[in-house]
């Protein structure tokens, strides 16, 4: 188990290796979230994103630990940037380890899932002419609550 908050770029694809490595892994699933090139039909200059030290680690393990205990997995990363970032640049990865496919899906999705409404991030989307903190998507909400 890790969890990396950081302002620097990241591989996902060297994660995957590492995780591969590993005894008894028979799957290897990621989600990659990446900043859009446009906002409610604005250009997108960039993003900022800030977060709270300690308590972020913390809601991020505490997601972590259920997924590690509703699903057999061997390992989870989740690796999330913080700081200015350009569009299409990469912001997030959840990389999820598994004796089978199955559990390593579920347990990537069910991550991402939590990650959006229970992790204190805060973003900013920065446009031309505007400048708007992001709010917490609906669509997010019904995702975490259809876990229940």
């Amino acid at each position: 188990m890790a969890i990396i908050i950081q302002e620097d770029r990241f591989s996902i694809s060297k994660i995957c290796a590492e995780l591969s490595d590993k005894d008894n892994v028979g799957a290897i699933v990621s989600f990659s979230g990446h900043v859009r090139e446009f906002s409610k039909d604005k250009q997108l200059k960039y993003l900022e994103i800030e977060h709270y030290p300690g308590m972020t680690e913390k809601a991020l393990e505490d997601i972590e630990k259920k997924a590690m205990k509703n699903w057999d997995v061997a390992d989870i990363r989740i690796v999330h940037r913080v700081g200015r970032l350009l569009p299409k640049d990469l912001i997030v990865g959840v990389i999820v380890s598994s004796m089978h496919r199955s559990n390593a899906f579920k347990a990537c999705e069910f991550v991402i899932d939590f990650l959006k409404t229970d992790a204190p991030f805060w973003k900013k989307e920065i446009s031309e002419d505007s400048e708007n903190w992001v709010d917490e998507r609906q669509e997010d909400i019904i995702k975490k609550t259809n876990w229940n």
